[in-house]
């Protein structure tokens, strides 16, 4: 009854309020922008492995743009890319990937104007620097009340309910590989021991998740990439009928199952948006963390994720399960579609694979869900005990997941991302203006033949930003070094 009534609530969220405002202002910020999101698609390869401006001392100011856009794959690449994607075809046909795709394309501008504003409005911490949609609601809008409600939806959202998907996800694959029902005594040790390495991580710090993040993402997403090719070329005869299948189901042509149109573009968006947080408010908390020269550049790079994470990743699970026909009358949501997939192609081994690569998936989004959920913890208070709690809650969300429905963890991730997604899009929209002038300076030093490097002497009439006092503090060498 719980579950349903949850499921009816989202739904009703979704269709009339998060749907309309998503798509409305996705092509908005792609018109307004000149196709950012393409047209600058070079630029955004070149930012990403750009030197890290260093402090007086020599040390790098924070993370490194490439270290930030890890700690955002960690949390876009997870059980979303395998399990969502399995949900969304079982649920609205080869169909729902076109709308996946679409979402991705739109949803770039989106993260690019999201992920902009947190660079701009980010503040100074132990660790080098934090920020969010939070900070850019209270700094930018001058609206703490506004950034204190995001910041508790996050909480909500991302570090307690989609962790604990993560950790859910690994239990049921986990049981799977060994032949045994999900829960029981097997659930529990799976997850004590995801609790345990999440403690680990989580109590040393930013720098520790982006060290970890960054040797994880690369290795985990190579891994995953290589076993989906291997599939798709074993059943490459049937890569044009799948192409064509995508493109048909998406408006409603051959709907699987008797799937409406809308059932197939609702599932599209909603597992891409929980995929590749576009326009979601999470990546911009990552983001942030890194010291760059202008804002415009992490900007480019969380477009860039976006991407990946549904272009590369999310594509090739869903041509993994489709090459091999499967029978979606009979499909069941979640991780099953995936893992039948690579039986068929590989072999019965190939359940352990896949249980490896949930693993490194599930257990680095979890990192980058900690992280999220720790710079709006510290944006409502300091108190490093209020802290403290926050990370054995954390933990204990994880242990919990593991042995919890499926469903109900699914569903209420579902509505509380659709609220968190709503709060987040009304604030982007407010301050979009500010992206547009930080866009055209980038884009006047580019044809300048400059690095392009931003001060907050450059927004004159603008309050509440806290960093980029000048040129020097954001480079870390000497004003003259510009031309």
């Amino acid at each position: 009854m719980l579950n349903d009534w949850i499921l009816a609530a989202g739904d009703g969220l979704w269709t009339w309020v998060v749907l309309p405002v998503l798509a409305v202002l996705g092509v908005y910020f792609t018109l307004r922008s000149g196709v950012v999101q393409l047209q600058m698609l070079p630029e955004m390869f070149r930012t990403l492995t750009n030197a890290t401006p260093k402090d007086a001392e020599g040390r790098p100011q924070s993370v490194s743009s490439f270290g930030a856009f890890t700690i955002s794959a960690a949390s876009r690449v997870g059980v979303g890319n395998i399990a969502g994607v399995g949900t969304a075809i079982a649920v609205g046909g080869a169909g729902a990937v076109f709308w996946m795709w679409l979402m991705a394309f739109v949803g770039g501008a989106s993260s690019f104007v999201e992920s902009t504003l947190g660079q701009l409005f980010k503040v100074r911490d132990a660790d080098g620097f934090r920020g969010g949609p939070a900070y850019y609601m209270q700094h930018g809008l001058k609206a703490r009340w506004m950034g204190v409600l995001f910041a508790v939806i996050l909480i909500c959202c991302f570090p307690f309910a989609f962790s604990s998907l993560q950790a859910n996800t690994i239990s049921a694959t986990v049981a799977s590989t060994a032949g045994t029902e999900s829960g029981g005594g097997l659930a529990w040790g799976v997850g004590i021991v995801l609790a345990v390495l999440t403690g680990l991580v989580i109590f040393g710090g930013v720098r520790r998740i982006a060290h970890v993040t960054q040797a994880v993402v690369p290795a985990m997403a190579l891994l995953y990439l290589l076993t989906g090719l291997v599939v798709v070329a074993l059943n490459v005869e049937r890569v044009p009928e799948v192409i064509a299948a995508i493109f048909t189901d998406a408006f409603g042509f051959n709907e699987v199952l008797g799937a409406t149109l809308g059932t197939v573009i609702m599932q599209g968006v909603k597992r891409g948006m929980f995929s590749n947080e576009a326009g979601l408010g999470s990546a911009p908390n990552a983001g942030a963390t890194a010291a760059v020269t202008h804002p415009v550049k992490q900007g480019l790079v969380q477009s860039l994720g976006v991407y990946f994470d549904t272009f590369v990743v999310c594509s090739v699970t869903a041509f993994i399960i489709l090459v091999t026909a499967p029978d979606l009358a009979n499909a069941a949501p979640g991780i099953t579609l995936t893992q039948e997939a690579l039986v068929s192609s590989l072999g019965s081994w190939s359940n352990l694979l896949l249980t490896v690569v949930i693993f490194l998936l599930a257990f680095s989004s979890i990192l980058g869900n900690y992280y999220y959920g720790e710079a709006n913890v510290e944006f409502i208070t300091r108190s490093r005990r209020v802290l403290q709690g926050y990370r054995v809650l954390v933990v204990l969300a994880i242990l919990a997941g593991s042995v919890l429905s499926s469903d109900i963890v699914w569903n209420t991730a579902d509505g509380i991302m659709g609220v968190m997604a709503l709060v987040n899009l009304v604030a982007i929209a407010l301050l979009s203006g500010l992206v547009w002038r930080l866009l055209a300076d980038y884009r006047a030093q580019k044809a300048a033949g400059r690095d392009p490097v931003f001060t907050r002497a450059q927004l004159p009439d603008v309050d509440g930003v806290e960093c980029w006092e000048d040129e020097h503090s954001v480079t870390g060498v000497a004003p003259a070094v510009r031309t």
